[in-house]
């Protein structure tokens, strides 16, 4: 699983033109209301530029990068379509150029961080299946159709000339698109040194032609000592609110830190173990975790198509294909430079305001990075498939299925970090890690209950609450209870995870009905927080001329 994207270009050179500069629109002076208020929302997003230490790169890597983002913009394009559809046809009814900014920073006329509002004139709610399906679709009518491979990840579902349903390959409806990317990817396998990451990026280009992905998730997991990687492709199924089938598509360029990622690799070796001990019934946790997975750490230097939308990706847990992971497992990448920016601009300020003076010296990075770090792992862990015949959870909790899975990811990432602090594997204290896990619910909550990871958080924000987990204070600030945390962190996982191994729709339903609203003293918090104008999330400053800055784009 992943996190949060954003998309934008016309064809192929205005994702570029966009990613290699910085907000243009914060240096504009906004005419009417609604000017003033979409360039409020823009500056409340740190910017951030996607730099790495370009001196630890051989000339050789320097020249295989501008490739790969080339590829990646590629996905901007296609993105543009599924979220939205003919990006040109938005813009020519867009006149301000603040609002033409924010709906590329949308890649829509929806906002990301404000429930997919609208803020476009005339435009309506955003189709809850984005542009993945037929607008005038309804659930009842997909759900009685024959159409075979209709659930599946990598196919449109339009109409044909007589209105009846049918399904389009993503390979066919974007093949201008793919065919470029595919020879971007082709060229920098030509000119990297290094073998198995050529191999790789042959197969990938060969999978965005073909819709088959898995061989090349196979040779991805098979990557190791890797200085460069490159994600691509249709990956995560946020986009579709409707069922949560298709993927849409995205990319990360990412520069490897090596020794950040040697320091991680002994958590791996105890997933066997930390999987036998989750808080849950024997069925819940027959599978075992592959244990070819691994742990790294890099530092991003472009995001593009679903990475870049809303609340922005921190870390990545690939591949989801379910045989993939119980095959080889799956690959954990922290993206380090990200992480920090997010802990400094956002993460601190909220724990300033937030958090109980007394506990706010908790509040630390390597904490915010291991919980992340665990959240990952932790999306290994647990059951891919119902133990009652209903299939993968993933289709069996159908458009809950994103928001549940994140959701177990962060309270069982919690609980491995508990588990490997007991082991002495693990240095800390737990409040450090509790106390930071608690700052970054309001963090999180702030991308809104419609994107999976603010309903997780959403969630268990309230279960917490209503286990006693944590206390508010007169003057607004949160204490945390620890030993009660310790017990809604060991409850909660065992719940979610039986919902997923029972592959139980209707009662993630009720859990969602249950938590998934935002009461009055969170809402304060929340307000409080924008009033001391700390930024909901970053901005990227990014691409070629970001990276390089002393030579010439390519």
């Amino acid at each position: 699983m992943i996190m949060r994207p954003a998309f934008f270009v016309i064809l192929l050179f205005v994702g570029l033109a966009w990613s290699c500069q910085s907000a243009k629109s914060t240096g504009m002076k906004p005419t009417t209301s609604k000017e003033r208020e979409i360039l409020k929302k823009i500056k409340a997003l740190a910017e951030f530029p996607l730099t790495t230490d370009v001196s630890k790169l051989s000339d050789n890597e320097k020249s295989v990068i501008p490739y790969l983002i080339k590829a990646s913009q590629l996905m901007d394009s296609i993105f543009w379509i599924e979220s939205y559809g003919d990006r040109q046809e938005l813009m020519s009814h867009i006149a301000s150029p603040v609002i033409r900014e924010y709906a590329d920073m949308n890649y829509g006329p929806w906002d990301r961080m404000d429930g997919d509002k609208p803020f476009v004139e005339g435009v309506g709610p955003k189709p809850k299946g984005a542009n993945f399906y037929p607008h005038d679709m309804t659930k009842e009518e997909f759900e009685k159709a024959d159409l075979p491979g209709k659930d599946g990840l990598y196919t449109l579902v339009r109409r044909d000339d007589k209105g009846k349903l049918i399904t389009v390959p993503y390979h066919v409806a974007f093949k201008k698109y793919v065919e470029k990317a595919a020879d971007y990817l082709r060229k920098a396998a030509e000119i990297t040194g290094d073998t198995v990451f050529a191999g790789y990026l042959r197969a990938r280009a060969d999978a965005l032609l073909t819709d088959n992905y898995r061989p090349s998730d196979m040779l991805w997991m098979d990557m190791k000592n890797n200085h460069l990687d490159i994600v691509i492709g249709p990956v995560e199924t946020y986009e579709d609110r409707l069922f949560g089938y298709k993927a849409a598509h995205e990319a990360y360029v990412l520069v490897k830190d090596m020794d950040w990622s040697e320091r991680l690799k002994k958590y791996i070796a105890y997933l066997p173990e930390l999987q036998r001990s989750l808080p849950v019934d024997e069925a819940y946790k027959r599978e075992k975790p592959g244990m070819r997975s691994d742990l790294n750490a890099y530092d991003a230097v472009y995001y593009a198509g679903e990475a870049n939308t809303g609340g922005k990706t921190i870390a990545i847990n690939l591949p989801n294909d379910e045989t993939v992971q119980l095959k080889k497992g799956s690959r954990r990448l922290q993206l380090k430079n990200v992480m920090k920016a997010k802990f400094d601009k956002i993460l601190v300020p909220i724990a300033g305001l937030i958090i109980d003076p007394s506990q706010r010296k908790h509040v630390k990075f390597d904490a915010f990075f291991a919980n992340t770090m665990f959240h990952e792992v932790a999306h290994g862990l647990g059951i891919k498939n119902t133990i009652n015949g209903k299939g993968p959870v993933r289709t069996a909790l159908k458009e809950h299925y994103s928001a549940i899975e994140e959701g177990k990811a962060d309270i069982l990432g919690l609980y491995m970090v508990s588990e490997l602090l007991k082991k002495g594997v693990l240095k800390g204290d737990m409040k450090d890690y509790m106390t930071t896990f608690m700052a970054s619910i309001f963090r999180s909550i702030r991308f809104g209950a419609h994107e999976a990871h603010g309903m997780a958080n959403l969630i268990r924000f309230n279960y917490f609450k209503e286990q006693h987990a944590f206390e508010r204070n007169p003057d607004g600030t949160y204490r945390v209870n620890y030993e009660n945390f310790d017990k809604a962190m060991r409850n909660l996982s065992g719940l979610i995870l039986k919902l997923q191994g029972d592959g139980d729709y209707a009662g993630v339903q009720k859990l969602v009905d249950r938590y998934g609203h935002i009461g009055k003293d969170l809402q304060d918090a929340l307000n409080r927080i924008q009033a001391e104008g700390i930024p909901v999330d970053i901005r990227f400053k990014q691409g070629e001329a970001v990276l390089f800055p002393d030579a010439k784009s390519k």
